[in-house]
Protein backbone atom coordinates (compact mmCIF):
# COMPACT_ATOMS: atom_id res chain seq x y z
CA UNK A 1 0.00 0.00 0.00
CA UNK A 2 1.37 3.34 -0.98
CA UNK A 3 1.71 5.59 1.70
CA UNK A 4 1.01 9.01 0.59
CA UNK A 5 3.13 10.87 3.45
CA UNK A 6 6.30 9.37 2.64
CA UNK A 7 5.41 9.79 -1.35
CA UNK A 8 5.00 14.00 -0.39
CA UNK A 9 8.04 13.95 2.34
CA UNK A 10 10.28 12.21 -1.01
CA UNK A 11 8.20 14.24 -3.62
CA UNK A 12 9.48 17.84 -1.69
CA UNK A 13 12.70 16.47 -1.02
CA UNK A 14 13.79 15.39 -4.64
CA UNK A 15 11.85 18.08 -6.41
CA UNK A 16 13.89 20.44 -4.11
CA UNK A 17 17.00 19.14 -4.71
CA UNK A 18 16.55 18.57 -8.37
CA UNK A 19 15.12 21.84 -9.29
CA UNK A 20 18.28 23.80 -9.21
CA UNK A 21 20.11 20.99 -10.63
CA UNK A 22 22.29 20.94 -14.51
CA UNK A 23 19.44 18.27 -16.08
CA UNK A 24 16.68 20.86 -15.48
CA UNK A 25 18.45 23.29 -17.14
CA UNK A 26 19.40 20.75 -19.94
CA UNK A 27 15.52 20.28 -20.28
CA UNK A 28 14.87 23.45 -20.40
CA UNK A 29 17.83 24.72 -22.92
CA UNK A 30 16.30 21.31 -25.03
CA UNK A 31 12.07 22.27 -24.73
CA UNK A 32 13.49 25.89 -26.21
CA UNK A 33 14.57 24.07 -29.24
CA UNK A 34 12.35 21.53 -29.56
CA UNK A 35 8.73 19.97 -29.65
CA UNK A 36 8.26 20.31 -25.54
CA UNK A 37 5.88 16.64 -25.91
CA UNK A 38 9.15 14.93 -27.58
CA UNK A 39 11.55 16.00 -24.93
CA UNK A 40 9.46 15.34 -22.13
CA UNK A 41 8.98 11.91 -23.01
CA UNK A 42 12.61 10.72 -23.08
CA UNK A 43 13.50 12.87 -19.92
CA UNK A 44 10.57 11.02 -18.01
CA UNK A 45 11.52 7.62 -19.36
CA UNK A 46 15.04 8.29 -18.39
CA UNK A 47 14.33 9.41 -14.87
CA UNK A 48 12.11 6.13 -14.12
CA UNK A 49 14.63 4.48 -14.89
CA UNK A 50 17.12 6.02 -12.71
CA UNK A 51 14.45 5.64 -10.03
CA UNK A 52 13.90 2.12 -9.99
CA UNK A 53 17.94 1.65 -9.76
CA UNK A 54 17.77 3.75 -7.06
CA UNK A 55 14.80 2.23 -5.34
CA UNK A 56 16.48 -1.30 -5.97
CA UNK A 57 20.11 -0.12 -4.14
CA UNK A 58 18.12 1.10 -1.04
CA UNK A 59 15.79 -1.94 -1.18
CA UNK A 60 19.02 -3.87 -0.67
CA UNK A 61 20.14 -1.66 2.35
CA UNK A 62 17.21 -2.31 4.19
CA UNK A 63 18.59 -5.78 4.60
CA UNK A 64 21.65 -4.56 6.88
CA UNK A 65 21.57 -3.57 10.86
CA UNK A 66 18.63 -0.66 11.69
CA UNK A 67 21.19 1.18 13.26
CA UNK A 68 24.00 1.34 10.40
CA UNK A 69 20.96 1.90 7.84
CA UNK A 70 20.54 4.87 9.85
CA UNK A 71 24.06 6.13 9.96
CA UNK A 72 24.83 5.68 6.64
CA UNK A 73 21.60 7.58 5.63
CA UNK A 74 22.71 10.23 7.73
CA UNK A 75 26.38 10.44 6.65
CA UNK A 76 24.78 10.62 3.04
CA UNK A 77 22.23 13.44 3.53
CA UNK A 78 24.67 15.52 5.37
CA UNK A 79 27.23 15.19 2.38
CA UNK A 80 24.59 15.85 0.36
CA UNK A 81 23.12 19.18 2.00
CA UNK A 82 27.10 20.12 1.90
CA UNK A 83 27.30 19.25 -2.03
CA UNK A 84 24.28 21.42 -2.34
CA UNK A 85 25.26 24.50 0.10
CA UNK A 86 28.92 24.08 -1.53
CA UNK A 87 27.63 24.46 -5.29
CA UNK A 88 29.23 27.08 -8.07
CA UNK A 89 26.17 28.82 -9.35
CA UNK A 90 28.71 28.80 -12.59
CA UNK A 91 28.00 25.09 -13.68
CA UNK A 92 26.93 25.47 -17.28
CA UNK A 93 25.48 21.93 -19.52
CA UNK A 94 26.34 21.63 -22.55
CA UNK A 95 23.62 20.50 -24.84
CA UNK A 96 23.98 18.53 -28.21
CA UNK A 97 21.06 18.68 -29.87
CA UNK A 98 19.77 16.38 -32.48
CA UNK A 99 19.65 17.76 -36.32
CA UNK A 100 16.64 16.02 -36.99
CA UNK A 101 13.27 16.88 -35.09
CA UNK A 102 11.70 13.13 -35.41
CA UNK A 103 10.32 12.10 -32.30
CA UNK A 104 12.64 9.17 -31.93
CA UNK A 105 15.61 11.35 -32.79
CA UNK A 106 14.35 14.12 -30.33
CA UNK A 107 13.33 11.99 -27.22
CA UNK A 108 16.10 9.97 -27.54
CA UNK A 109 18.14 13.31 -27.14
CA UNK A 110 16.73 13.70 -23.72
CA UNK A 111 16.96 10.07 -22.58
CA UNK A 112 19.96 9.81 -23.11
CA UNK A 113 21.39 12.99 -22.26
CA UNK A 114 19.24 12.67 -18.85
CA UNK A 115 20.60 8.47 -18.46
CA UNK A 116 24.27 9.61 -18.89
CA UNK A 117 24.19 13.03 -16.66
CA UNK A 118 21.90 11.49 -13.51
CA UNK A 119 23.87 8.80 -12.58
CA UNK A 120 25.48 8.97 -9.36
CA UNK A 121 23.56 12.20 -9.18
CA UNK A 122 22.38 13.99 -5.74
CA UNK A 123 18.66 12.83 -6.33
CA UNK A 124 19.48 9.48 -7.03
CA UNK A 125 21.72 9.14 -4.12
CA UNK A 126 18.94 10.76 -1.83
CA UNK A 127 16.21 8.07 -3.33
CA UNK A 128 18.38 5.09 -2.54
CA UNK A 129 18.81 6.62 1.14
CA UNK A 130 15.02 7.29 1.14
CA UNK A 131 14.34 4.03 0.25
CA UNK A 132 16.41 2.47 2.75
CA UNK A 133 15.26 4.80 6.12
CA UNK A 134 11.46 4.23 4.80
CA UNK A 135 11.55 0.65 3.46
CA UNK A 136 8.59 1.56 1.42
CA UNK A 137 10.13 1.39 -2.01
CA UNK A 138 6.53 2.10 -4.00
CA UNK A 139 5.71 4.97 -1.96
CA UNK A 140 9.81 6.36 -2.16
CA UNK A 141 10.11 5.61 -6.08
CA UNK A 142 5.85 6.88 -6.90
CA UNK A 143 7.04 10.72 -4.82
CA UNK A 144 10.91 10.36 -6.40
CA UNK A 145 9.50 9.67 -10.32
CA UNK A 146 6.55 12.40 -9.64
CA UNK A 147 9.03 15.27 -8.07
CA UNK A 148 11.44 14.45 -11.05
CA UNK A 149 8.63 14.47 -13.87
CA UNK A 150 7.21 17.40 -12.44
CA UNK A 151 10.83 19.36 -12.27
CA UNK A 152 11.39 18.32 -16.10
CA UNK A 153 8.34 19.92 -17.29
CA UNK A 154 9.08 22.79 -15.43
CA UNK A 155 12.25 23.10 -16.81
CA UNK A 156 11.19 22.06 -20.24
CA UNK A 157 8.11 24.45 -20.43
CA UNK A 158 8.10 26.77 -18.16
CA UNK A 159 11.60 26.98 -16.40
CA UNK A 160 12.91 30.97 -17.27
CA UNK A 161 9.40 32.31 -16.18
CA UNK A 162 10.02 30.65 -12.84
CA UNK A 163 13.82 30.80 -12.50
CA UNK A 164 12.93 34.69 -12.71
CA UNK A 165 9.97 34.66 -9.71
CA UNK A 166 12.34 32.13 -7.17
CA UNK A 167 15.79 32.25 -7.25
CA UNK A 168 18.17 29.71 -7.70
CA UNK A 169 20.05 29.97 -4.17
CA UNK A 170 17.09 30.74 -2.31
CA UNK A 171 15.84 26.88 -3.46
CA UNK A 172 19.12 25.27 -2.81
CA UNK A 173 19.28 26.61 0.29
CA UNK A 174 15.83 25.01 1.16
CA UNK A 175 16.97 21.51 -0.39
CA UNK A 176 20.26 21.64 1.56
CA UNK A 177 18.35 22.47 4.89
CA UNK A 178 15.89 19.93 4.55
CA UNK A 179 18.37 17.17 3.79
CA UNK A 180 20.32 18.85 6.99
CA UNK A 181 17.51 17.93 9.02
CA UNK A 182 16.91 14.24 7.72
CA UNK A 183 20.80 13.75 8.35
CA UNK A 184 20.94 15.11 12.00
CA UNK A 185 17.94 12.83 12.59
CA UNK A 186 18.67 10.00 10.78
CA UNK A 187 22.21 9.70 13.17
CA UNK A 188 20.34 10.64 16.01
CA UNK A 189 18.31 7.74 15.31
CA UNK A 190 21.28 5.94 15.01
CA UNK A 191 22.55 6.73 18.22
CA UNK A 192 19.67 6.46 20.44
Amino acid sequence: MISISVTALVFGVVFLAELPDKTALAGLVLGTRYRASYVFVGVAAAFAVHVVLAVAAGSVLTLLPQQLVHALTGVLFLGGAAMLLMKKDDDDEQVKAPKDQSFWRVSGAGFMLILVAEFGDLTQIMTANMAARYDDPLSVGLGAVLALWVVAGLGIVGGKALMKRVPLVLITKIAAMLMLALGVWSLYEAIA
